[in-house]
């Protein structure tokens, strides 16, 4: 077998096609929540403790050899903490939720057992009456 088809055999696996169609969903998952932080949630926070923009939030250290200054900016690092956060709590309830759906119903009957196992334990019947 060639390399070739080695690869296109694997690519065109199921899970490698999930994974791709997930990773694609998660960054564009990702840009939302960031704008979601960014554009909605932040703006808020920032007004109820003072007016304060958290991605202007920045200590100078200095100046760089070059006389650029040389910048903390922990307030993006604040944002970004904020990111993860939300991120994490909209992915827990969704698996949360999925899992729910997946729960079978509790007040739901069990399934019938499998026809071949029924017909087994007919003739187990039969033969015990037979000894």
């Amino acid at each position: 077998m060639s390399l070739a088809s080695e690869f296109k055999e694997f690519a065109m696996k199921g899970s490698v096609i999930d994974l791709a169609v997930g990773v694609v969903v998660g960054a564009a998952f990702g840009k939302i929540v960031s704008s979601l932080v960014a554009d909605v949630i932040m703006p808020p926070i920032g007004m109820a403790v003072g007016g304060v923009n958290f991605s202007d939030l920045a200590v100078a250290l200095g100046t760089a050899p070059d006389g650029s200054a040389v910048v903390l900016k922990y307030g993006v690092f604040l944002q970004t903490i904020f990111d993860f956060l939300i991120i994490a709590i909209a992915l827990f309830m969704a698996i949360k939720l999925i899992n729910k759906l997946k729960r079978p119903d509790p007040a739901a009957p069990p399934p019938p057992p499998p026809r071949n196992e029924v017909l087994l334990e007919e003739i187990r019947d039969l033969l015990r009456k037979g000894s």
